[in-house]
């Protein structure tokens, strides 16, 4: 299932804070692109070098997740983001809900960190982040209808059922690839502990961020 869209109808304000996420990872990206390898070993999260020196290297608990390997990695995390992103910016409130996605984002480094903290492979991506906003959602709008591209067309379908499946996907993944790495050995790809890690925090810190309201789409 391939999402595209989701229900506004309830949505109060403008979410200018998702809006402005989206054009700061395309911005960094753009950056990277300019400045090549050097930039990303530079402002990418490297699990070692933050052991080594955390105060040193804090910035980049920051600066890796608008970073992006590709086109495609930043088009996929742009589109969950600008999905998503709205409606929960709707309930928290803009500087609510930018903070709980700074938070929701380190949450899903150091998931990954504690992992491997000796790697030297490069950590960068809104994922983890993205995978926060979608904890949340997932808590806030379980019924909300969401469109997806299916083999049959695009249909409507429960949040719960598109999230709750790309969380056990993200779930199984992380397993698979710990039992697939033997010890001492690195392997590069899809960071899913950070997925994991990211989507957690976000459903928990959702029941602090939220407040109270009157939209019906959450008693649904």
């Amino acid at each position: 299932m391939f999402p595209l869209g989701d229900d506004n109808t309830d949505r109060r304000s403008v979410p200018f804070v998702t809006w402005a996420l989206i054009a700061i990872n395309v911005a960094v990206f753009l950056l990277q692109l300019q400045n090549g390898d050097e930039f990303i070993r530079q402002w990418a999260f490297t699990p070692a070098r933050f052991a080594a020196d955390p105060s040193g290297d804090i910035v980049t608990l920051f600066t890796a997740m608008f970073m992006h390997g590709s086109w495609m990695h930043l088009g996929g995390n742009m589109l969950y983001l600008w999905i998503f992103g709205d409606n929960v910016e709707d309930r928290f409130g803009h500087a609510k809900f930018l903070l709980f996605y700074l938070l929701a984002g380190l949450a899903a480094t150091f998931a990954q960190y504690f992992i491997n903290p000796a790697s030297n492979i490069p950590n960068l991506g809104a994922s983890g982040a993205i995978a926060g906003v979608l904890g949340a959602y997932l808590l806030m709008f379980p019924q909300g209808r969401v469109n997806v591209l299916m083999r049959g067309g695009v249909v409507a379908v429960p949040a719960i059922l598109v999230l709750g499946l790309w969380f056990a996907l993200q779930l199984f993944s992380s397993f698979g690839s710990l039992a697939n790495t033997g010890p001492g050995e690195e392997q590069g790809g899809v960071a899913f502990m950070a997925h994991v890690g990211g989507f957690v925090a976000g459903f928990l810190m959702a029941f602090l961020f939220r407040g109270g309201s009157n939209n019906p789409r959450i008693s649904a």
